[in-house]
């Protein structure tokens, strides 16, 4: 049987057709200096991701907003609130219903 790969829905056909399009079009010369910028282009992405993931979480612990177990058991406590209240109130259906 044979198996193929697929990487964001495209099959191992589509992605050996691309690159072969990608040969025909650039020219076997060009493929690496197209990698490299896009390697580059890639790391760049992901440092700016980085810096703004660092800046987010810096500003958030200078603002005394990074207490993630008070949240944490604020989101628990309305969780429970409110599933208390379904439970309440699907009760009282069900003793409705009988």
């Amino acid at each position: 049987m044979i198996h193929i790969t697929t990487i964001l829905f495209i099959g191992g056909t589509e992605i050996v057709f691309i690159l072969f399009i990608v040969v025909l079009v650039f020219g076997a010369d060009k493929i690496p200096d197209i990698a490299r910028g896009l390697g580059k282009g890639m790391r760049a992405l992901k440092d700016a991701t980085n810096d703004i993931k660092h800046e987010v979480t810096k500003s958030a612990q200078e603002n005394n907003l990074m207490d993630t177990d008070g949240v944490a058991k604020n989101i628990e406590q309305e969780l429970n609130e409110v599933k208390d209240e379904i439970e309440d109130f699907s009760g009282s259906i069900k003793r409705k219903m009988k």
